[in-house]
């Protein structure tokens, strides 16, 4: 952690340096994945600042819209990525994706997709049709709601615990077919396992014959997106869902994941 006295990079980088702009980093830095939530004192605490000066910073940061607050603790915003979108521009997670869900498509003879999850929707950023399937449109961009879909069940599963509980609070439960999820509590419940296990696999739930089937991509602690391929009953050629597919997909989001970021350590 950077501190106060750390003043040796001020000497190093002339007359011209901004201490501000170094706190006001270190106060959006303060957050992490294993804190996302801090208050005053845990802010000034980490950051070296005083509380009051730790609070000013923070209010300012509300005020810009890249911190919000309860009240007594902060969080970051989605406009912290502003931040880094230009850098983000020149890596383009949908291509650096579709080389890898085209040889999933091919490989299984199913349609593969990447989605993100945009508030209490999952959208495709990247599609690649089965082969078998050559009339059939590409529609990138399209919509479906979360609480329905694998791709959304997958990533509202690795939402932090009162992130998850708010997005089931506002859940509206519809009826696709008889196989879909009756209530709020069984979809918790099936959040709570899919999250346990990994993956996620709807059945039935919004189209008789068809099954979703997803898992994360992750750098490190932050999950990019969902890589999903669509099952249909009639044409796994006896291959099985836990011991044969979920782990192609998992080395497919795996190497989507290093293609756009650098291999793990």
């Amino acid at each position: 952690m950077k501190s106060e006295k750390n003043s040796g990079a001020q000497a190093s980088t002339g007359d011209h340096y901004v201490k501000s702009a170094e706190k006001t980093l270190s106060v959006l830095l303060a957050f992490t994945a294993d804190n996302p939530r801090l208050s005053v004192t845990q802010v000034a605490e980490a950051t070296h600042l005083t509380r009051a000066a730790a609070r000013r910073f923070l209010l300012t940061l509300v005020d810009l819209g890249y911190l919000t607050t309860d009240g007594t603790q902060f969080s970051l915003t989605p406009r912290v990525l502003d931040i880094g979108a230009g850098f983000l521009a020149g890596l383009d997670l949908p291509k650096v994706a579709q080389p890898h869900l085209n040889r999933l498509a091919n490989d299984l003879d199913e349609s593969a997709t990447l989605s993100i999850l945009d508030e209490d929707d999952i959208v495709y950023i990247a599609r690649a049709t089965a082969p078998r399937l050559h009339t059939v449109t590409v529609n990138l961009g399209n919509r479906l709601p979360a609480w329905a879909t694998s791709m959304g069940r997958i990533l509202v599963s690795e939402l932090p615990p009162e992130d998850r509980q708010a997005f089931l609070d506002r859940t509206e439960i519809s009826t696709f077919t008889d196989r879909t999820v009756s209530s709020r509590d069984e979809l918790g419940k099936e959040l709570e396992r899919i999250r346990e296990q990994g993956w996620c696999l709807v059945s039935q739930e919004l189209d008789e014959g068809l099954r979703g089937l997803a898992v994360p991509v992750r750098r490190g602690d932050t999950t990019l997106a969902a890589v999903n391929v669509s099952l249909h009953t009639s044409h796994l050629r006896g291959l099985s869902i836990e011991d044969d597919v979920v782990p192609r997909l998992q080395a497919v989001a795996v190497s989507i994941a290093e293609d756009f970021g650098g291999r793990s350590q």
